[in-house]
């Protein structure tokens, strides 16, 4: 924690889902957080990107903004590749023309879905939609812009108390629902928003480099973790599996997506295990306003109500 005490921060989107949580985590840790958000900073506009230099002068640069629309990408991936990979890639210049370090975020996505043992940080990317093929992009840029002086952090099946996101889903229905059904043939880690941002300041704080996995601890399916979610609400909707072939998609979806967390065990130790932040994100819940905010998973892909 020391070493992020009295860093100047630059986050850009800081108004998005994993956004809102790393603002409260790095003020928490010390940092001097300047928040950038549309319109001021776009990805979408390169030329916006030298606003973040001019007034913060930042030690670290953390972009919590990408293109998120997983199956909007198949008809826009020249528009998400320009915001997930071409500007990402002239942060990452901009950052190392200025001596800063950049956090970067980016996904299961770029893995193809065909593993069987949790994928380790160096396996072979190879995307199979726009999306993925996008944020592929950005991490290549990366790595090629500052290949000392970078944190990217992949993650997955993101959820927060607030904005939109399959927890808030998943929650509301059941309200109302008798029935849900919920894919179980995609498995991954989910991943509390706010324990992404707790963990991305430790790793910080401890100065890591180079490419690392943060998620919840544990793995599930997206019916194992509906279930859940409406196991700890107290409803008594009905959960039911399903497969991903009973309601195609644009975009495919990887059916294994777990990803190897050792090497950030080494560094910070384990997490929060899925169903413990998963409770915490639910007691949080109703209080915190709705705010539509883009997903990478978005709901209706992954469930039939």
């Amino acid at each position: 924690m020391a070493e992020l005490r009295g860093a100047r921060v630059a986050l850009l989107g800081g108004r998005g889902m994993v956004g809102r949580a790393l603002v409260e985590s790095l003020a928490r840790h010390g940092a001097e957080v300047h928040v950038y958000s549309r319109p001021e900073v776009d990805l979408a506009r390169p030329s916006t990107l030298a606003r973040i230099f001019e007034r913060a002068r930042p030690d670290w640069v953390v972009n919590g903004a990408a293109y998120t629309a997983v199956d909007r990408a198949e008809e826009e991936e020249a528009l998400a590749t320009r915001v997930n990979g071409e500007a990402v890639g002239l942060l990452a210049r901009a950052c190392a023309e200025r001596g800063a370090k950049l956090v970067h975020y980016s996904t299961d996505y770029v893995f193809d879905g065909s593993a069987r043992a949790p994928i380790p940080v160096d396996a072979a990317i190879a995307p199979i939609n726009a999306y993925g093929r996008s944020k592929a992009a950005g991490e290549i840029a990366v790595r090629e812009a500052l290949p000392g002086a970078h944190l990217l952090i992949r993650t997955s099946w993101v959820y927060a108390p607030w904005g939109t996101n399959f927890v808030r889903t998943i929650a509301e229905l059941a309200a109302t629902r008798d029935v849900l059904r919920v894919v179980d043939d995609q498995r991954g880690r989910p991943t509390s928003a706010e324990e992404l941002a707790e963990r991305t300041c430790a790793l910080m704080g401890r100065d890591a480099r180079g490419t690392l996995h943060v998620t919840d601890e544990g793995e599930c399916t997206w019916y194992e973790l509906a279930s859940a979610v409406v196991e700890l609400t107290g409803s008594r909707c009905r959960v039911e599996p399903c497969t991903t072939d009973e309601f195609p998609r644009p975009a495919r979806r990887p059916a294994y997506g777990v990803l190897d967390l050792s090497k950030t065990h080494a560094l910070v130790g384990h997490g929060r295990p899925w169903r413990e932040a998963v409770a915490r994100v639910l007691e949080k819940m109703v209080e915190a306003p709705r705010v539509e905010l883009g997903s990478e998973n978005a709901p209706d892909s992954l469930l039939r109500a």
